[in-house]
């Protein structure tokens, strides 16, 4: 194939090879996160009212959790997404790029999981 023709770049075989998968995932999970919030917003607006009672009574249903437990997870995975784009096009030293995509990935992990704890305290009854 030769140092990148561009024949060869044409035929996907340049040197990012895995750039359309991640724009695909940021895709799916942008489709994702809009149908998610769009429920979220219908279910909010059919509650009879937004005291923290209705909305805990409301919460505490495995459905709504399930729900919101993926978005929560869809959106920081398509925050991870964007934010490791905008890391790799704008820090050029290999060290500090890893540092910071590791420091990303921490962050958007601890942040989906402490969400995620969250709502299944809720599920279960801790909300006094």
């Amino acid at each position: 194939m030769g140092n990148g023709t561009s024949i060869g770049r044409v035929r996907g075989l340049g040197s990012a090879k895995s750039g359309a998968h991640h724009w695909l995932l940021q895709r799916f999970t942008a489709i994702g996160n809009l149908l998610l919030v769009l429920w979220l917003v219908v279910s909010i607006l059919m509650l009879p009212n937004l005291h923290y009672a209705s909305v805990i009574e409301w919460i505490v249903k495995p459905v709504p959790a399930t729900a919101m437990a993926l978005l929560v997870i869809s959106t920081f995975w398509h925050a991870r997404l964007g934010l490791q784009v905008v890391v790799e096009d704008y820090v050029h030293e290999h060290a500090n790029k890893f540092a910071c995509i590791a420091a990303l990935n921490l962050a958007a992990f601890g942040g989906a999981a402490f969400g995620v704890f969250c709502i299944i305290r809720l599920a279960l009854g801790a909300h006094a």
